[in-house]
């Protein structure tokens, strides 16, 4: 369900959206960057469907396993 909103901004930022953005996405534009914001993700469903991937997870541990290496040459 949309909800209508009126906000107020500077003129430079008027333009600039209707010039970059163009007019009919200005909605979906703003709706995209406030988003992550405002709505508090479910991180430990997100990390579980990310530990569930096979692939994803034996890539990583080879691309962990790979770098270990380069560890010893680092200095302090």
């Amino acid at each position: 369900m949309q909800k209508k909103l009126t906000i107020t901004v500077d003129e430079q930022v008027y333009l600039g959206l209707h010039s970059v953005v163009g007019r009919r996405n200005i909605s979906q534009f703003i709706n995209s960057l406030v988003r992550p914001h405002v709505l508090k993700p479910d991180l430990e469903a997100a990390y579980a469907r990310m530990a569930a991937d096979e692939s994803r997870e034996r890539e990583a541990l080879e691309w962990s396993e790979a770098t270990i290496g380069d560890v010893k040459d680092e200095t302090r």
